[in-house]
């Protein structure tokens, strides 16, 4: 459920354009918050748990879509939304994005100034990722929507996009053209940009993540959700409880803002049996799969009185221990993808399908940082914290043919529009060998 306040957004009738959509995150927020939305997506595997979810969905490549098929997308989208692929820009990447961020500012410069699209197309071929100049694809989208005829070049109303921290400093060159030089047919926007923490609104997961909202000159400024739980402290929550006693809430009223509830554990959400997840017995710990502070020989630990790590494509490998009593532990069920998608503040019981899920989970929006997201954006009241609280309901057999007829073009196949796995050129850095890999692999051939 929703705040009992109005539910009044600052436009008549929202619909989402959700590019680079994943399994659903940002779409579920839109769900729950009654918000229509189409989401583009490239992953088969996550285009499956969207259409096992109910969500509309074209199977495509974004880029391609701009290029080819933008006339075809609903004429009554009115919000821009996305976070496009981070792997460039993340710490856990080869950092070819982080490199390449001051050419992305140019290109930038340049889409605003109206160069065209076959030049910037070319001169974009020399990235040496090419996943990084997708981070452009909103701006792109932003831009063409003042060119569209099946629009009547009707610029987006708002824009709301969000990725890892390391592009918080491209959001804000984002927000300084919008604002500043504005979009080529002369369309400016008030932003705001900033870095928030995704406990901070009731995901019961550490994750920072960097924010643009954009509203249309002419509608309110906008403004960024503000926090409804404290943020966790790690360093904090070490001195505290050194003595193992207490509860975290007591801790976390110590920290400032009482107004804040507690930030949400995940004990809290596991515990208790929701849907077909049994419930998960407390107390437990759990150690992550990735080194802690940079140091991969050192495995953080923390207890179901915590919120989780970040949740990522490993979090399947996260080593779950069971308590016998107090001081005795073994180890029980790693957790399941109901679980790690309950962590990320999905619904129980979310229909994780296709391939590589433990990674769709990773890479999602968790849908309650989203629905703050687009409150805020749209002028909505704070979601409540029990928004995601209710099993979700997977759709029928029928309704996955028909949104599966529209996404692919088949009731039960992809097609030949359909993008191949193959063509993700190079392969996500996950999947490159490390130099010590590299090393062995040399001494074994």
């Amino acid at each position: 459920m929703t705040s009992s306040a109005p539910h009044k957004s600052i436009l008549d009738s929202p619909f989402v354009l959700d590019l680079f959509a994943g399994p659903g995150g940002l779409d579920v927020a839109g769900h729950v918050l009654d918000i229509p939305s189409l989401g583009i997506e490239w992953d088969k595997g996550a285009c499956l748990t969207r259409y096992a979810a109910g969500l509309d969905t074209l199977h495509a490549d974004v880029s391609a879509v701009r290029r080819d098929a933008f006339e075809s997308l609903p004429p009554e989208i009115n919000v821009l939304a996305g976070g496009p692929p981070c792997q460039t820009y993340s710490v856990a990447g080869h950092g070819a994005g982080r490199e390449a961020l001051k050419r992305v500012m140019n290109y930038i410069e340049r889409l605003m100034g109206g160069e065209s699209d076959e030049t910037i197309d070319e001169s974009l071929k020399t990235l040496s990722d090419p996943r990084t100049a997708l981070v452009l694809e909103p701006l792109r989208y932003a831009i063409q929507a003042t060119r569209s005829l099946n629009r009547q070049k009707r610029p987006y109303d708002v824009i709301v996009l969000e990725q890892v921290p390391a592009v918080e400093e491209l959001w804000r060159h984002y927000a300084k053209v919008l604002k500043e030089t504005g979009l080529p047919d002369g369309t400016k926007y008030e932003v705001v940009v900033g870095r928030l923490d995704t406990e901070a609104y009731g995901v019961p997961q550490k994750r920072s993540r960097a924010v643009l909202i954009a509203r249309r000159e002419g509608l309110d400024a906008p403004s960024l959700p503000a926090p409804t739980h404290h943020s966790y402290d790690a360093k904090e929550w070490n001195r505290k409880n050194e003595s193992d006693q207490g509860t975290s809430q007591h801790h976390q009223t110590a920290l400032g803002d009482e107004s804040l509830q507690p930030w949400r554990s995940m004990g809290e959400v596991l515990a208790n049996p929701v849907g077909t997840h049994p419930g998960r017995p407390t107390p437990f710990l759990v150690r992550s799969n990735y080194g802690s502070s940079g140091i991969p020989g050192r495995r953080g630990v923390r207890s179901d009185r915590q919120p989780a790590f970040t949740v990522t494509g490993r979090i399947s490998r996260f080593v779950v221990f069971q308590y016998l009593e107090r001081n005795v532990v073994y180890e029980g069920p790693r957790f399941s993808m109901n679980e790690a998608g309950m962590l990320q503040s999905f619904p129980a019981d979310y229909p994780w399908s296709g391939t590589a899920q433990a990674q769709q989970v990773g890479n999602a929006v968790p849908p309650l940082f989203g629905a703050h997201l687009l409150s805020a954006a749209l002028g909505l009241p704070t979601p409540d914290t029990d928004l995601m609280a209710k099993p979700w309901h997977p759709a029928t057999e029928e309704q996955q043919a028909k949104l599966r007829s529209h996404g692919c073009g088949s009731k039960d196949a992809c097609t030949d529009r359909c993008p191949r796995a193959a063509d993700q050129v190079p392969p996500p850095s996950t999947m490159r060998p490390r130099k010590s890999e590299k090393s062995t692999q040399k001494k074994l051939a």
